[in-house]
């Protein structure tokens, strides 16, 4: 007996925020869009909480920006960081010409349910949860023409004009395709944990690189959520110094959170997030698309990993909603999508890594910045703080900021 197949236009591995974007435009657009997701719910540990004002604009867009913003959420009007005895600040949103004018700090899994909410509105659109695509199904002549999955019910295979791979960095589907990947390399990895936030907490400077460590605190309202930058593959030498010497490394580094560093009580409390920056030098195949992480994994620096997933989203979506409901989605379609959005990524990861390199690398190696010592960039922003202006909008806008220009079908009511 064979294994159950549904048939569809646009078949989406990952229902991150580039899988579940895509999957609401395109079916705002009434396309017919299944989103498999592996898990049976959105609620993961330490994902990225950053919503930068593109994103916020584009949820502008569609209307649901004051509706989204009704969620809890902490909001930064500019992005400040302790190196050493220096308080810096080095991107300033007050001046962007967006409806929020801030970087709103929010649970990845808020944001994703309130997109499964809306798409679920769309006739079109189908979220299959705890369905994990496993691999390619290809026709006689290579071309991608769906996907096999894994479901508690057994194995199912999902029939698309396009299958589009949003399961992140360490994509499934990207490895199965075979595509090519650049290696830009990193030289940290982070440990997520986190720690109970008190009413009368004032809000500290986002990332603190203190005596060769660096700690970055993240306002989740009732907690802490803070990261310890390392030395890339560093985490056994972390844990070889015990438990103990981590909760004090924190405690001097961050010492007015220090009387909650006990509420580290083990490991089992600490994630490693490993920290990779790569991307396809080609991001398509016939039938197969790869967008955000899938395409170009990002490095923390600057947070801007969903964003910029987001807008591969939106961008898809424009090109390729009406290729899909004329069921004529070409390579040379595809292409476009890439040529549309390689540009912001190229420059993206450029900056992220001239960051690493010039700066958290240097922290990492306990080498101190005296006054003398800051990079000219930081100390010119410093000194003019009109020039935050630039920062806050390469980081809050991006390169290439994209809005929404697909089509609008009505939703169910």
């Amino acid at each position: 007996m064979s294994d159950p197949t549904l048939t569809t236009q646009c078949c989406i591995a990952g229902g991150g925020p580039a899988g579940m974007m895509l999957g609401l435009l395109l079916a705002r657009a009434g396309v017919e869009v299944k989103v498999l997701e592996k898990h049976a719910d959105f609620l993961r540990d330490f994902r990225g909480d950053t919503l930068h004002p593109s994103t916020l604009e584009l949820m502008h867009e569609l209307g649901w920006l004051d509706e989204l913003l009704a969620l809890p959420h902490s909001e930064l009007l500019d992005l400040r960081f302790q190196i050493g005895a220096h308080l810096l600040t080095v991107g300033d949103f007050r001046h962007l010409p967006t409806h929020a004018r801030y970087l709103a700090l929010m649970p990845q899994w808020d944001l994703l349910d309130f997109i499964a909410r809306k798409a679920a509105l769309y006739p079109s659109f189908q979220l299959l949860r705890r369905t994990e695509v496993t691999d390619l199904v290809r026709d006689g002549k290579g071309q991608t023409v769906g996907v096999r999955a894994r479901t508690p019910e057994g194995p199912l295979e999902v029939r698309a004009s396009l299958v589009v791979a949003a399961d992140g960095r360490k994509s499934t589907l990207r490895e199965q395709s075979g595509l090519k990947v650049k290696v830009l390399g990193a030289p940290m990895d982070v440990l997520w944990f986190r720690v109970s936030r008190r009413p009368e907490d004032l809000d500290p400077p986002l990332g603190r690189f203190v005596r060769g460590e660096f700690f970055l605190l993240i306002n989740r309202r009732d907690q802490w959520q803070c990261g310890r930058v390392i030395r890339k593959g560093g985490i056994e030498s972390v844990q070889a110094r015990g438990l103990d010497a981590f909760r004090a490394d924190f405690s001097k580094s961050t010492p007015f959170l220090a009387d909650r560093a006990g509420e580290v009580t083990s490991w089992d409390d600490v994630k490693l997030l490993t920290v990779r920056v790569d991307r396809l030098r080609t991001w398509y195949q016939p039938g197969l698309l790869c967008i955000g992480d899938a395409a170009h994994a990002m490095s923390p620096v600057g947070g801007v990993g969903i964003n910029l997933a987001v807008q591969d989203a939106v961008a898809t979506a424009n090109l390729l909603a009406g290729p899909l409901l004329a069921r004529n989605v070409t390579t040379r379609d595809l292409r476009r999508v890439q040529q549309r959005r390689e540009l912001p990524t190229r420059l993206t990861q450029r900056a992220q890594v001239l960051i690493q390199n010039r700066v958290v690398e240097r922290s990492l190696q306990g080498r101190a910045f005296n006054t003398g010592g800051l990079p000219l960039t930081l100390r010119l922003l410093q000194r003019i703080p009109a020039l935050r202006r630039i920062p806050g909008r390469l980081i809050g806008l991006g390169v290439r900021p994209e809005h929404i220009h697909s089509p609008a079908a009505p939703p169910l009511h």
